[in-house]
């Protein structure tokens, strides 16, 4: 090796060194002008069929979707029976929610907001919070699972809807949150009308894909299962956005240093705890866990654990509405 080209070596070695000690991440991969192969897109991403009807935006037999049934303090009935019976409480909800549902890397056990809503339900059902177990579905999974009831309830950033009310009951809200965009830094992306001609990434089965078809209908949409999924194809330039609620997007986010939210709020997205279409008693429960952890402070303490870092100061937990 001659002396200049040791030297140049050395020289882009104590490079790499002083980057290294830094500790700056190294810079994002840029777009699509790079020679590599073209990474394959998660198992059962595909485009979205923008032709299927999109359900109303009000429903007149529907007053007010998230009055749910009033708690009204009795701790028995057929549902809650049987789900003491049988020891445990069935949760279904999706591992890929970071900060709401999502295996701790270091225990590997699950975590996160809807998880410390599913353990407070089974504190009150049997004195014991760890008493669940856990079945993992997708969003477009949820409806199914309670309507077959596989689950007992569905605790996964579930929108409280007129049209889901048509099929599956709530607990009234827990948590609101509200529908943005997700992009990479300095892509020029800024809100939804910077959408329109770009690639945007949405779980199928949500009504973050509902709400994109109608209101940015010149975007070209990927749906994926799971928001994991989308995360993974804005970083390799598979997509220009991702767009569902702040709560979910502020933990992709916390994954990846080079994406921001922008754009104003879209939507008002109220979290309600999905049941089986005909459980009163398990509604009732429910709403009165919900209720409890308004008022002794749980739901702050959670808030403050899980989200406080990403989505800044909260006005509490959102007030309950009843319609009896």
């Amino acid at each position: 090796m001659s002396a200049r080209r040791a030297l140049t070596v050395v020289l882009a070695a104590t490079a790499l060194l002083a980057a290294a000690c830094t500790g700056e991440p190294p810079p994002p991969r840029a777009g699509h002008s790079a020679s590599y192969t073209e990474p394959p897109l998660p198992a059962k991403a595909t485009p979205a069929q923008t032709n299927t009807p999109l359900p109303p935006e009000t429903d007149p037999q529907c007053a007010n979707a998230v009055a749910g049934l009033r708690p009204d303090g009795i701790t028995q009935g057929p549902t809650i029976d049987a789900i003491r019976a049988r020891g445990r409480l069935l949760v279904g909800l999706d591992p890929g929610s970071n900060l709401f549902s999502f295996r701790d890397p270091i225990s590997g056990t699950l975590a996160g907001f809807d998880v410390d809503v599913a353990k407070e339900i089974a504190r009150d059902l049997f004195g014991d919070p760890e008493r669940v177990e856990y079945r993992m579905l997708s969003s477009a999974e949820r409806e199914r699972a309670l309507q077959e009831h596989t689950v007992d309830v569905v605790v996964k950033t579930m929108t409280i809807t007129c049209d889901r009310r048509q099929r599956v009951d709530f607990s009234t809200t827990y948590f609101m949150s509200h529908q943005r965009v997700l992009a990479v830094k300095n892509s020029g992306i800024t809100g939804l009308a910077d959408l329109a001609g770009k690639r945007v990434c949405v779980a199928a089965g949500t009504t973050s894909l509902t709400l994109i078809r109608r209101k940015q209908p010149a975007a070209s949409i990927l749906t994926v299962p799971a928001w994991a999924d989308c995360l993974v194809v804005l970083q390799q330039r598979q997509v220009d956005a991702i767009s569902t609620d702040d709560a979910l997007l502020a933990g992709l986010a916390k994954q990846d240093p080079y994406t921001e939210m922008v754009g104003d709020n879209l939507s008002d997205e109220p979290y309600g705890v999905g049941i089986p279409k005909g459980n009163n008693d398990m509604v009732r429960f429910v709403n009165g866990t919900l209720e409890r952890i308004r008022s002794d402070g749980t739901w702050d303490t959670m808030y403050r654990h899980w989200l406080l870092s990403v989505l800044g100061p909260s006005s509490g937990p959102p007030r309950p509405t009843y319609r009896d």
